[in-house]
């Protein structure tokens, strides 16, 4: 299915990092597929997951789009409902979310009163590849749900460009990239809702091309850069570090990827927020939550690892990696506790639940748009280590992703470990500079 990126190896090739839980069994993607992954339903109450492409590639070089999709069970937002309610809701129907909404969100990492008031006047870049018809639709749609404030072309709020800067001569359309941007926009919006959104759709999903949709994104003022893709690492990544990465004041957040434990690039670049991802439940603490590190099978988890050949950078102490380490921070990836997003090209219009570190990216991306602009000359990815053991992250210290001769790495303790990096947002502090 996947084919070699221009310019590396035989074997890399970028691979989505997005996992999606559609809400309806009934909503599949017509021509493809299905395989079943691992924990099937033993039970009602638990989902069933069931892997399908979301796109086959259109040129060489290209990915081919992965999927996570609800077929069976409720997920925790489901089962949150019932138990107030006493009304078991319907485990497929797309006429309503069925996944956390943007109070939850806020709520889970101590958001509520800084999405209340800050955002005003900062925007938030998306860069994905293809081109979304039904993007600023959509988005109206989620925030009208939700109450938030509109955010369109006309009032200035929303901008969909090409790579390179146009609004008019956009990419070709892709339906299943068509739903990583709406899972993108929603969590952006989710997050900061006073944020204004800039989605610069790359031409095809190369890591050429889309580092060129980076670079075009901080070139029209974004100072909160989300990217939900990601592939195998390669001798090529310094060069591409230095090419589209390297943004002083800038903050690019980059999904960890959702294969389990294993260096992915670019969250492997010294540049950038690496985002790990987690399964987010309430519980009766003082927080309300709590998160364990996100892990379905051995083949479906949050990454993090090692990298080969990125350097460490500076304010990353840890000894298990002479490089570069995966991840720095996280937010809610799993698709069993994920997230609501409404999406309408090219399926069945409605209500999805997603998941994976797709959508713990974006999350974080909107904290630090939250958290105020960067210094000119800072590296954001530093800042979550200034305020690390501190009441400024939500440690996550069980779970892991996998096996690793070095344990931290694949396996959550208390402080630094490689599936959470320092933890989750509790508020803005930890992501200032």
């Amino acid at each position: 299915m996947r084919s070699p990126l221009p310019h590396r190896p035989a074997h890399r090739a970028l691979r989505r990092t997005m996992a999606a839980a559609a809400a309806a069994a009934a909503l599949v993607f017509a021509g493809f597929g299905t395989a079943a992954q691992a924990d099937a339903a033993t039970a009602s109450s638990k989902a069933t997951w069931t892997a399908t492409p979301c796109a086959t590639p259109k040129h060489k070089g290209e990915l081919a789009c992965d999927s996570y999709r609800v077929t069976g069970g409720l997920t925790a937002f489901q089962k949150q409902q019932a138990a107030r309610t006493g009304v078991t809701p319907k485990a497929a129907d797309a006429a309503t979310p069925s996944g956390y909404g943007p109070t939850n969100l806020q709520s889970a990492y101590g958001l509520t009163s800084a999405a209340a008031s800050n955002g005003s006047g900062e925007t938030i870049a998306i860069v994905d590849a293809y081109n979304d018809p039904n993007a600023e639709s959509d988005l109206a749609t989620y925030r009208s749900y939700y109450g938030l404030p509109a955010c369109t072309t006309a009032n200035g709020c929303f901008k969909k460009v090409s790579q390179t800067g146009s609004t008019t001569s956009l990419p070709s359309s892709d339906s299943g990239w068509s739903e990583e941007i709406s899972l993108d926009l929603d969590m952006a919006s989710a997050v900061c809702p006073k944020c204004n959104i800039l989605l610069v759709e790359a031409t095809s999903a190369t890591m050429a091309n889309l580092g060129k949709a980076v670079n075009e994104a901080v070139s029209l003022g974004a100072k909160y850069v989300s990217n939900s893709y990601g592939g195998s690492e390669s001798s090529s990544d310094t060069s591409y570090d230095s090419s589209y990465f390297n943004h002083p004041g800038v903050a690019i957040t980059v999904s960890a990827g959702d294969g389990g434990y294993g260096a992915e690039y670019p969250a492997a670049s010294r540049y950038v927020t690496s985002v790990g991802g987690t399964a987010l439940k309430t519980s009766s603490t003082t927080r309300g939550w709590t998160e364990t590190v996100w892990n379905t099978s051995s083949t479906e988890g949050t990454g993090s690892g090692c990298s080969s050949y990125d350097t460490k950078p500076s304010w990353q102490t840890d000894t298990g990696c002479a490089k570069r380490t995966i991840a720095d921070v996280s937010a809610v990836a799993d698709p069993a506790t994920g997230v609501s997003v409404y999406d309408s090209y090219g399926v069945t219009a409605g209500w999805y639940t997603f998941g994976g570190t797709s959508a713990s990216a974006p999350i974080i991306a909107a904290v630090y748009a939250l958290a105020g602009t960067p210094s000119s000359s800072s590296y954001p990815a530093s800042f979550p280590y200034t305020k690390a053991g501190t009441s400024a992250l939500n440690d996550v210290t069980s779970g892991s992703n996998g096996s690793c001769t070095t344990t931290y790495l694949c396996t959550a303790q208390p402080g630094y470990d490689g599936p959470t990096g320092w933890g989750t947002p509790e508020g803005v502090a930890a992501f200032t500079g």
